[in-house]
């Protein structure tokens, strides 16, 4: 493991966003395997689902490089590209899908974290959000697990504490429902997911 990562911004315009593809298909594979989603994910899947990002201009990926290899990567695009699981609940809420920008996700491997790049995750999306210009809120949505949980680590700790810290509030009146197959099953089953929220205005 190298003391020195270097980071890589790339919007859905950049032609090459889609050679990098594979390796975040893996890493999101890799890292969501874990408690609390445990899935178990295929590259092909992931590949297909990764497209999303190379046909929204508007959208982000950056990624942390160790070397050649990719160590973490964050997400997000526009609301009203995403499915309509996702943008359902906001519209129902009477929200405006075209003024929410979407930060999909943040992955990076175990080995990696302590090291700053967590925080520059949030940054670098949050910017590019408001360098967009029409955005007024910020969401992610995080899957909810029962504390009774099989899989559940003994020294497990939600990152709720963290997301409150860079300006976060969770909703969960705002909610929807994703299917993916477990670590630990056979079949596909729904999970809950609630939505966090952060006014843009705020941080500018």
């Amino acid at each position: 493991m190298s003391d020195f990562l270097t980071i890589r911004r790339f919007t859905g315009s950049d032609p090459e966003l889609k050679s990098f593809l594979p390796d975040l298909a893996r890493l999101r594979i890799r890292v969501f395997r874990d408690f609390p989603y445990l899935y178990d994910g295929t590259v092909e899947y992931e590949e297909n689902y990764l497209e999303t990002y190379t046909q929204c201009a508007e959208s982000i990926v950056v990624l942390v490089l160790d070397g050649d290899t990719a160590v973490g990567a964050t997400t997000g695009l526009p609301m009203e590209a995403e499915t309509d699981e996702f943008q359902q609940p906001f519209i129902a809420a009477g929200y405006d899908p075209t003024r929410i920008f979407y930060c999909a996700e943040s992955v990076l491997l175990p080995e990696y974290r302590g090291r700053g790049v967590y925080p520059k995750f949030f940054a670098e999306r949050e910017g590019h959000a408001l360098a967009l210009g029409r955005f007024d809120l910020c969401t992610f949505c995080c899957v909810q697990r029962p504390e009774g949980h099989p899989l559940r680590p003994a020294d497990y700790a939600p990152l709720d504490r963290i997301w409150t810290k860079f300006g976060y509030v969770k909703h969960p009146e705002l909610a929807t429902h994703y299917s993916w197959k477990d670590v630990d099953q056979t079949e596909e089953t729904e999970k809950p997911m609630v939505y966090w929220l952060k006014s843009l205005r705020e941080a500018t």
